[in-house]
C-alpha cells in the first residue's frame, strides 16, 4: 500500500518545517521553511557547529551581521537539498517597522547572492502585522518573494493576497491550542478543528477570487489536521509528523478543491488598514496568537544571539 505521505504529495506540495538539514535530506520535500526557533534548535546541535563558527568568522565581531549570515548559511545548505523555495525569517523584533523589515530583507537577499543563491529560491518570511504586510508589498514589487507568516485570521490572509504576497503560512495547531483552552476541551475531530476550518476558509476565499498567493498550512499538532487539508496548495510539516505519515498507509482523500471553491457563495471583503485593524480587534484569538508568536520568535532570537555572542567573545580572546 502506498504511504500516506506519497498519497499526500499527489494532492499537495509537501514542505519540511525544520532547520535540521539531515532531517530534510531524509524526507525529500519540495520546499523547506525555517524560523528563529528552529534555527536555534539546529544551532546547538554538534552537527552544525561549523556553520555557526563560519558565520562568526564572517561577522568579524558584528552580532547583527553574524546572525544574518547564520540564517543565510542554514538556508544555503537547505537549497542544496530541496528543489523549491527556502524560507528565511526577518528578525521578529522588526514586525511593526515596515522600513526596517524591507531593509533587513534586502540585506538577507544580498548575503544569499554573495554565495550564489538567487533570490528566486528564497522566500523572505515576515510576520503578518499590517506593517509587515506593507513591507511584503514593497519587496514583491522588487522581485523579492515573501512568505507572510503567523496568519491566524481571514483578515491577515486577504490583506496579504491584496498586496501580492507570494505565500502565506496560516498556523493550524496554534489556532487549535487557543480554542482548546478557551472551550476547555482536550481535542477536536479533524473536520471540526478550528485551525483546519480557518485554513479551509482562507483557501476557498483565495480560489473563489482567483488570488495567486499560495496557501501553506503550518504548525500542525497531529496528522489528522494535515490529512484534513489534503489538496491545499502547500503544507509545511515537522519531521516527526512526516515520519508518521511515511509509516501510515490509510487512504488519503482530497479535502480542498479549487474548482469547488469557485462555485461557493463567499462574500468579498474590502481590505483597508482600518478594516484590517477592526477585524483583528474583533478576533481575540488572532490578536493574542499573533502577539504571542512574535514574542516567541523574538525570545528565540535573543537566545540564539546569546550563543553567537559567546562564540564571538571566545574568538576575540584567542
Amino acid at each position: 500500500m502506498t504511504s500516506q505521505i506519497e498519497q499526500l504529495k499527489a494532492l499537495t506540495t509537501v514542505v519540511c518545517d525544520t532547520g535540521d538539514v539531515n532531517a530534510i535530506k531524509k524526507f525529500s520535500p519540495q520546499d523547506a521553511t525555517t524560523n528563529p526557533s528552529l534555527i536555534y534548535k539546529a544551532a546547538v546541535m554538534k552537527d552544525y557547529a561549523s556553520i555557526v563558527d563560519d558565520a562568526v568568522a564572517y561577522g568579524k565581531g558584528d552580532l547583527e551581521l553574524t546572525m544574518d549570515k547564520l540564517a543565510v548559511a542554514f538556508g544555503t545548505e537547505i537549497t542544496k537539498i530541496v528543489p523549491g523555495y527556502v524560507s528565511t525569517e526577518v528578525d521578529a523584533r522588526l514586525s511593526f517597522d515596515t522600513e526596517a523589515t524591507v531593509k533587513k530583507a534586502r540585506e538577507l537577499i544580498k548575503l544569499y547572492d554573495e554565495v550564489g543563491v538567487k533570490k528566486e529560491r528564497i522566500l523572505i518570511k515576515i510576520a503578518a502585522t499590517w506593517e509587515g504586510i506593507q513591507a511584503a508589498k514593497i519587496l514583491e514589487k522588487e522581485g523579492i518573494t515573501c512568505n507572510v507568516t503567523l496568519i491566524f485570521s481571514i483578515a491577515q490572509a486577504i490583506a496579504c493576497a491584496e498586496v501580492g504576497a507570494t505565500l502565506i503560512s496560516p498556523f493550524v495547531g496554534r489556532i487549535m491550542d487557543w480554542y482548546k483552552h478557551a472551550k476547555g476541551v482536550d481535542a477536536f475531530e479533524p473536520s471540526e478543528d478550528p485551525g483546519v476550518m480557518s485554513v479551509t476558509s482562507i483557501y476557498n476565499y483565495f480560489k473563489k477570487y482567483e488570488y495567486e498567493t499560495i496557501v501553506m498550512g503550518a504548525s500542525f499538532r497531529n496528522a489528522g489536521e494535515i490529512l484534513e487539508l489534503a489538496g491545499c496548495d502547500r503544507l509545511t510539516i515537522s519531521p516527526q509528523l512526516l515520519e508518521e505519515l511515511t509509516n501510515g498507509t490509510s487512504e488519503v482523500t482530497q479535502k480542498l478543491d479549487a474548482a469547488k471553491a469557485k462555485e461557493m457563495d463567499i462574500p468579498k471583503v474590502e481590505m483597508t488598514e482600518s478594516n484590517f485593524r477592526w477585524m483583528m480587534n474583533e478576533d481575540a484569538m488572532a490578536t493574542e496568537k499573533l502577539a504571542e508568536g512574535i514574542r516567541g520568535f523574538a525570545k528565540d532570537i535573543v537566545k540564539l544571539e546569546e550563543i553567537v555572542q559567546a562564540k564571538i567573545n571566545a574568538t576575540k580572546k584567542e
